[in-house]
């Protein structure tokens, strides 16, 4: 290591053509470059520079060995500036993991990154477990209750639920006017397998609470087919899509029991690495909390399941 730093001291004396001005550059005294240079020439075993009372000249090998020392120099200094454009502004590859139902809502969420000529971005969307390591995750959206994990998470916001059918059933099922009315309609259920049935916890309009168990007619892992199957009139569903919410808009899905009030589902955005953040990581934890809402608070989510996103719909 002392042999390349010994390189770059003698680049720079050539560069700034006396051993006074490189020193003044190198932050060093002149005698200190001067002794860096003859441990350098010793241990080559041959001279590189001329030295006279007014000038430095370059010998034959201080020709050639000064190539080789100048592009090291060069090298070292294009490094250091990739690395600060990293870290101040994005660029390279953005991998995000979301659940499938995500795609439109990150579409608009991270709509002011478009300004970043050389950021690319890339969706791994999907409701399955996703090994954020293994697929070189830079950040995971995870919804609702946060499982125990080695992960750093960061509350971006929350996401309303609404309780939802298609004018197809109710017109043909009835409308439930209370909480118990649900155990006499076919749910649409986002369990998965073998992990029981949904449990519900509604508050209705004087503040009185409910809590109700629904075995699904039909279970979906992921929410577009569930939303799919709710606009085709299979039963009752949890809203919290884009899709779900575009849908309640334009009449395709009518809220069901409206005056009851379902908990928000937290955001969160997860991070598989603690410290400092590469810029395109900051930049985007910036415009999903934008979106989202809220300014968030980091924090570590504890304990061992570090490789997985989460998909969690439902509470």
């Amino acid at each position: 290591m002392d042999q390349l730093k010994r390189m770059a001291i003698f680049a720079e004396v050539v560069a700034a053509g006396s051993l006074t001005a490189a020193a003044r550059q190198l932050g060093m005294t002149p005698s200190a470059v001067s002794q860096h240079l003859r441990q350098l020439e010793q241990a080559l075993g041959l001279a590189l520079l001329h030295r006279s009372t007014r000038r430095l000249t370059l010998t034959e090998a201080g020709e050639r060995y000064h190539a080789g020392c100048a592009a090291m120099v060069a090298a070292a200094r294009s490094a250091e500036q990739a690395l600060a454009r990293l870290r101040d502004e994005p660029e390279g590859e953005l991998r995000l993991a979301a659940p499938a139902g995500f795609g439109s809502v990150l579409a608009t969420a991270l709509a002011p990154l478009r300004g970043y000529p050389r950021l690319t971005l890339r969706l791994l969307l999907d409701d399955a477990l996703i090994d954020l390591i293994g697929e070189r995750v830079d950040i995971a959206l995870r919804i609702g209750v946060l499982a125990d994990s080695g992960l750093v998470a960061r509350k971006l916001g929350s996401m309303a639920r609404q309780l939802c059918a298609s004018p197809a059933y109710l017109a043909e099922r009835g409308w439930p006017a209370q909480p118990r009315d649900l155990l006499q309609h076919d749910w649409l259920g986002s369990k998965p397998a073998n992990a029981g049935a949904d449990m519900l916890e509604l508050q209705g309009p004087a503040g009185e609470r409910e809590t109700l168990r629904l075995e699904g007619r039909v279970q979906a892992s992921q929410v577009t087919a569930l939303h799919a199957l709710c606009v085709a009139g299979w039963g009752i569903s949890l809203g919290v899509s884009d899709d779900d919410q575009k849908a309640l808009a334009d009449g395709r899905l009518l809220p069901v029991l409206p005056g009851w009030r379902l908990a928000d589902l937290p955001v969160y955005a997860v991070t598989p690495r603690r410290g400092e953040q590469p810029a395109k990581v900051r930049h985007a934890l910036d415009v999903l909390a934008l979106y989202f809402g809220d300014a968030g608070d980091a924090g570590d989510a504890g304990g061992a399941a570090a490789a997985h996103t989460a998909t969690a719909f439902h509470s």
